[in-house]
């Protein structure tokens, strides 16, 4: 995958612009990765309510990126996404790495203006559904009033909800449309849904393949037990940087 031209045998779903890419990286990357985000000092983990993570590359403020250089064995994969997807004006800058437990998930948001439009998530450990809401400002007045729409803009896009089922080591893009009209969220459940994903038929093997070890998958292949971590690495460009941002 040399270009952007590459990625459209990964897009998935109804919208041109989400991209699900399978095995990414390696198990080795992976192991290596998780050794990594472990060895990290306490001090670099913020918890939250529902999860906890760690910011890499600096802080975001309205204003732009108070920067940070990145450690090796991250710009090794920021790198490699920015190479091989070609949809950044320059190299990938910002990683929120994310831990899940298996009951965690994250309320659907949207990522702020701060960033490029396009966001990569690299998932590490268990799988998980990520679920795409289209943004109020898409929904007609009429549509507001029902939890089921299917509204159309002036492009003839149709904005209805969609979900990924993010497996071990593959990468979601999405930018765009999807990025600035979705919100994006996961579920704070064990109990994984993925009858309806974009990506079943692709990756229905694989998942039956890690049961026993990060799901137990129901009967009626329409849904899986969590029950290991997941960590995700969201990686993300902040084009407006400032060394001196907070002197005057």
């Amino acid at each position: 995958m040399e270009s952007a031209e590459g990625l459209n045998n990964f897009k998935v779903g109804h919208l041109p612009t989400v991209f699900y890419i399978p095995n990414f990286i390696t198990h080795d990357d992976e192991t290596l990765l998780l050794d990594n985000i472990y060895k990290a000092p306490a001090s670099k983990w913020k918890s939250l309510k529902n999860r906890r993570l760690q910011n890499w590359g600096g802080i975001v403020h309205e204003k732009g990126l108070l920067p940070q250089e990145l450690p090796v064995w991250l710009t090794n994969i920021t790198k490699k996404i920015y190479q091989e997807t070609n949809l950044y004006p320059a190299p990938i800058n910002h990683v929120l790495i994310n831990e899940y437990l298996h009951n965690q998930g994250i309320m659907p948001h949207q990522d702020g203006p701060a960033y490029f439009p396009v966001v990569a998530i690299l998932s590490l450990g268990s799988p998980v559904v990520m679920d795409f809401t289209p943004h109020s400002r898409l929904k007609s007045c009429a549509d507001q009033l029902t939890e089921n729409f299917d509204d159309k803009d002036s492009n003839g896009t149709t904005h209805c909800p969609f979900s990924v089922l993010l497996m071990p080591r593959s990468l979601l893009i999405f930018k765009d449309e999807a990025y600035s009209g979705y919100l994006h969220g996961i579920n704070d459940n064990s109990l994984q849904c993925y009858e309806q994903t974009v990506n079943k038929i692709e990756v229905q093997s694989t998942l039956l393949e890690t049961e026993n070890q990060t799901v137990k998958v129901n009967h009626d292949h329409s849904s899986f037990e969590r029950t290991n971590t997941r960590v995700s690495l969201t990686c993300r460009l902040v084009p407006k940087v400032h060394k001196h941002l907070f002197r005057h």
